[in-house]
């Protein structure tokens, strides 16, 4: 991996198994917004971030490599040698041929309590309508800086009440993201808390939160805690399990980085 000083910012060339615009549309985020094949907007860590395809790697724009490395070295798991996570998986044939189509795919490390409201939405919807609503509730509620709205805190939704978030449409849905926003601005549910508790525990912790089960509980611990293991099972998925696995599929056999198995076949299985 080698940074490019860049008179506009930065090029991250040489850096394997690492495609920002490929994990971007595998369902782990949803503030983004694709501009064009060779360019996408990612809204994370307080920032806009202008992500460009470029001859030598990939362009961040207006960012110089301090910055990058103080809020995206970690976001982007960049430390984490992916290569040896797929040589793991060579022994399961399914995993290894959706690796052909997603060996770019990396967990990013995201807000945990954006990333908890973010999956409470995504409950019996579509990407283009949790977008929508996740949106709607920055603008709603976070605050504004140079045409980007931050993610609302906790206790900003507490604030707003059921009948103030109805601008954002998220239907049955409000009362699970004030539930949630309940929990945590009171320390009912403690995100800080969420890392030391091991997988099963953090697992429970998350479900005592209404309109969270196991899949919105694994795709938390999975994009907002680095809890690899996790193993959210979707309609995708789900499919994958049905047909190449069977009955008595237990995600422990995956190992540790189980839940980048999961990427890899999500995103083979929905694009196939």
């Amino acid at each position: 991996m080698e940074f490019i000083k860049h008179e506009k910012g930065i090029i991250l060339s040489d850096c394997k198994n690492f495609d920002p615009f490929l994990s971007c549309e595998c369902g782990q985020c949803f503030r983004f917004e694709k501009v064009s094949d060779d360019n996408y907007l990612l809204f994370a860590m307080g920032r806009v971030l202008d992500i460009k395809r470029h001859i030598s790697g990939w362009f961040f724009d207006n960012i110089d490599e301090a910055e990058f490395r103080e809020r995206f070295f970690d976001y982007f798991d960049l430390s984490r040698d992916y290569a040896e996570i797929i040589k793991s998986f060579e022994h399961d044939k399914v995993i290894s041929e959706a690796v052909t189509t997603g060996s770019g795919i990396r967990i990013f490390r995201q807000d945990p309590f954006e990333t908890l409201i973010s999956f409470i939405i995504s409950q019996n919807n579509n990407i283009p309508r949790i977008k929508k609503i996740i949106e709607s509730l920055c603008r709603l509620l976070g605050k504004e800086e140079n045409g980007f709205y931050s993610f609302p805190t906790a206790e900003d939704i507490v604030k707003c009440g059921i009948e103030g978030l109805s601008p954002i449409k998220s239907g049955f849905r409000a009362k699970y993201i004030l539930d949630a926003s309940q929990k945590v601005a009171s320390n009912e549910i403690n995100l800080s808390e969420i890392p030391k508790m091991g997988y099963e525990n953090a697992l429970n912790e998350l479900k005592k939160i209404k309109g969270v089960g196991d899949k919105v509980a694994n795709c938390v611990l999975l994009f907002g805690f680095g809890y690899y293991e996790a193993f959210p099972i979707d309609v995708w998925v789900k499919r994958v399990i049905a047909e190449s696995y069977g009955e008595g599929f237990d995600p422990k056999t995956l190992g540790k980085y189980a839940g980048i198995a999961q990427q890899y076949l999500f995103n083979h299985r929905r694009n196939s």
